[in-house]
Order: C-alpha cells, then structure tokens, then sequence
C-alpha cells in the first residue's frame, strides 16, 4: 500500500548526473502547461507541493518528490514550449533521463484532453515507442469535456496511442484521482 499523501519534495537535478537513483522512479512528462504540477499536487493531496504557474515552460529541471519511501515522482520539465530548433543541453539531458536510467519504471505521459496531437506529441510516441519502460498515458482536464468528446479521446487512445494503457484525470474528481493511484501502485 503506497500512502500518496505522505509525499515531500526532495530535490532539483539540473543534469542526469545529478539525478537520484536510489529509489525507483515514475517521470510525469508532457507538453508544457498540460497540468504535471497540478498532478502532483492532486496525487499528494498537497495544493503547493509542486509549484504551479499560469505561464508555460515555467519548470527547467527534473524535480524529485519522494513518494512514501517507495519511489520518486519526477516531474520533468514540459516540451514543445522551447523553439530552439536544434538539440542543447536540455534535450541530451531528456534523453540521457530516459534511455540510460535503471531506475525509471512508469512515464506517466500527461496530453490535455481538449487538444489535438501536437507534431511533439507525434514524435514523443516514437520515442516511447523506443524505449523499453511502461507508459501511462494520462488525459488531463477531462472535466472540461462532454461525453462525445470523451468518445473522441478515448477513440484516438485507442487508435494513435494503442501501445500505451490511459486514464482521464481532473483536479476536480477525486474518484479519477484514485483511479490513477492505483494505476501507478499496479504497475510498480
């Protein structure tokens, strides 16, 4: 039994280097302001555990919140915000983070309900594609939809993203919340 509510922050990672590697990890990653924080915040029952901001692309490092004592929540810093157009240091460091750590058992991969696939959220499934690690994929601000586009989302999980388990979340359904606690306890 994994007591969410017992989850503090531990630490920012500015490399892989710096990183955390004696407990197991399940990175939250996704577009930026897709709601990773607010994740956090709603798995822990903590409303400032993890920093929210209104402006995307707020969250640069990888950030550790020890679940616990049983794994880290890594909340991982947003992609599609940034334009630079070529690989830097952040995207070696994404990299490096997924393809070279024992450690990582689930990516929760966040995708705003209300939006259509990005060309990123294209490549992303590619990459996840590639790498051996569960996935799920976690549709976030489902309480926005009405039941035919819920229909639509789940229609495109299936299809788009048939590789990957998925769970629809909102920060205002408790009941959603729980659900994806035991999906996450399941697959450690």
């Amino acid at each position: 039994m994994i007591n969410f509510r017992n989850t503090r922050f531990i630490k920012s990672a500015i490399s892989s280097e710096d990183s955390l590697f004696d407990m197991d990890h399940i990175v939250t990653i996704g577009r930026s302001n897709v709601g990773k924080s607010t994740l956090i915040n709603c798995l822990a029952d903590h409303k400032n555990l993890a920093f929210v901001s209104k402006r995307p692309g707020q969250t640069k490092l990888l950030n550790y919140f020890n679940v616990d004592n049983k794994f880290y929540l890594v909340d991982a810093p947003g992609y599609g915000y940034r334009k630079t157009g070529k690989k830097d240091g952040f995207d070696q460091m994404m990299e490096s983070y997924f393809t070279n750590n024992k450690k990582l058992k689930l990516v929760l991969w966040l995708l705003d309900s209300r939006r259509e696939l990005s060309k990123e959220d294209l490549e992303f499934v590619e990459f996840l594609s590639q790498i051996e690690v569960k996935v799920l994929v976690c549709f976030t601000k489902v309480d926005k939809l009405n039941q035919s586009e819920k229909a639509k989302i789940t229609k495109i999980a299936r299809t788009e993203l048939a590789n990957f388990d998925f769970v629809f979340t909102s920060q205002f359904n408790p009941k959603l919340i729980e659900e994806l606690r035991n999906q996450i306890a399941v697959r450690l």
